[in-house]
């Protein structure tokens, strides 16, 4: 049975090797030690792709923040930390942009006066493929700023 490490969806090379260094390092600790192209050919087939080759050229291709629907995700909007779950995505202009809707963990304080208070559960941006927004506060500051938690 092959362990859940290694059938989570990856989002880049660097995971993808990452992938093969811990199937390595399992695969060893059992006994069965494998080379490193042959840990990439596997989680290139984990994922469902028919080589390394594949996969990689599907992961260069693929934008700098490719968030999908479900994903969990952490930053700040409007200075305040948060995680949130992805609930919708939509790329524009070939990967140039993405709007995205999060529904927070735990409603933010979008207000900074101390006398009043304003809750949002729920947020839509559109973000660049580096995770920011191109939307900015009054002093300049990105309004959202997103990453992808990782899986552990």
């Amino acid at each position: 049975m092959t362990s859940p490490i290694h059938t989570n969806p990856i989002h880049t090379i660097d995971q993808a090797k990452a992938r093969a260094r811990a199937l390595r390092a399992e695969r060893a600790a059992a006994g069965r030690t494998i080379s490193h192209s042959a840990a990439l050919e596997q989680v290139a087939r984990d994922q469902g792709f028919a080589s390394w080759n594949v996969l990689s050229a599907r992961l260069s291709n693929a934008p700098e923040v490719a968030l999908q629907v479900g994903d969990r995700v952490a930053g700040r909007y409007l200075g305040q930390p948060f995680e949130a779950s992805v609930l919708a995505v939509r790329t524009l202009g070939h990967g140039q942009g993405f709007d995205i809707t999060l529904e927070f963990d735990t409603p933010v304080d979008v207000v900074t006066f101390d006398s009043f208070s304003a809750f949002r559960s729920r947020v839509t941006a559109t973000i660049s493929p580096g995770g920011t927004s191109f939307a900015r506060t009054g002093n300049g500051v990105p309004q959202l700023v997103v990453a992808r938690i990782e899986p552990i």
